[in-house]
């Protein structure tokens, strides 16, 4: 798969999910074979103003390349100006986000709530585009809500704009995450646009991800939610395209081992304090769906130490709480 003059060795790509996919998440996500994986979401005027956080959540290491940064805001002339400052930081793609749904974010005009304003969204795809030598994606969802499924119309307005590829998460900002998503717009969407087309919404292993591609015939799939604490989904999808059986589930030590690397490059590049609490939340979807997990959930949400996570992720505590019997 080919976005603009960057190639890619397969099309299945890790989406950008803020608050998740920071430098851990990639670097421990990249060894089982996403193509193409996206920095969390940053805001353009955090980046303008030289906000420090904003500005560490660009940074990117060579392993992990290549990588995109994705930026959100409603101004032309803010978005083209922190675009080509984006790329200091090592991203190799910029991408427009106009499909986050959360309220904070649409409030401000941003995010989905470009869904709303497609000519506001052609001329921020433009002036980014102007900006940076580099290839410009977008990422859109089927429409603001059910009365203005506009996904087409975006897609279209995004290539005219210079965009290089368009990703499409199947449902509205109406609906957030719930319900199925909309295979059909994204086949749509698909068929209305020459650029590469990425569809993104309820991917969970290599069955689902071919019922993707040959339903919409969409160029790339993109991952989400069912990465976390799952890195094996990569690696099962990939197997599964390549018309082999999907990749057998992790064993429970490989799962302990993981999260325990998960949780020293946490700690790694944000410190103890803070690489334990973000952790919390790595920690307990690592184990999500074994025997006692609510203990354990319980028992990781009240650490506040490396030396107690680890000890509480290690491979024969995890067997404890998997053998205690429920009440």
């Amino acid at each position: 798969m080919k976005i603009g003059n960057t190639e890619l060795k397969n099309n299945v790509i890790l989406a950008p999910m803020a608050g998740v996919t920071d430098k851990a998440f990639r670097i421990i996500a990249k060894p089982f074979g996403p193509a193409l994986m996206y920095t969390e979401m940053v805001s353009g005027k955090g980046l303008l103003y030289k906000n420090k956080k904003t500005r560490l959540l660009l940074e990117t290491l060579e392993e992990e390349k290549p990588v995109a940064a994705q930026i959100f805001g409603h101004e032309p002339d803010v978005m083209a100006a922190i675009a080509e400052d984006a790329l200091r930081f090592g991203a190799e793609i910029i991408d427009i986000n106009m499909g986050c749904p959360a309220p904070k974010i649409v409030n401000n005009g941003d995010g989905s709530a470009l869904m709303k304003y497609p000519e506001l969204a052609g001329r921020i795809i433009k002036a980014v585009k102007r900006a940076v030598n580099c290839p410009v994606t977008v990422k859109i969802r089927k429409g603001w809500d059910d009365a203005s499924v506009n996904a087409v119309l975006m897609a279209q307005t995004a290539e005219q704009s210079g965009a290089d590829a368009v990703t499409v998460h199947g449902r509205t900002r109406q609906q957030f995450y719930s319900g199925n998503a909309d295979l059909e717009i994204i086949k749509s969407v698909k068929s209305a646009v020459s650029i590469p087309v990425i569809g993104n919404g309820d991917i969970h292993d290599g069955r689902s991800a071919q019922h993707m591609l040959d339903y919409t015939n969409c160029d790339g799939i993109m991952v989400g939610r069912a990465a976390q604490g799952n890195p094996w989904v990569f690696k099962s999808i990939l197997s599964c395209l390549s018309g082999s059986e999907e990749a057998p589930a992790p064993s429970l030590r490989e799962r302990c081992e993981t999260a325990s690397r998960h949780l020293e490059l946490l700690i790694k590049f944000k410190g103890e304090r803070t690489g334990v609490l973000e952790g919390r939340k790595h920690m307990a979807w690592y184990f999500k769906g074994i025997s006692g997990g609510a203990a354990l959930r319980c028992a990781i949400n009240q650490c506040s130490s490396a030396a107690e996570m680890k000890d509480i992720i290690s491979y024969d505590s995890i067997i404890s709480y998997s053998n205690r019997q429920q009440p």
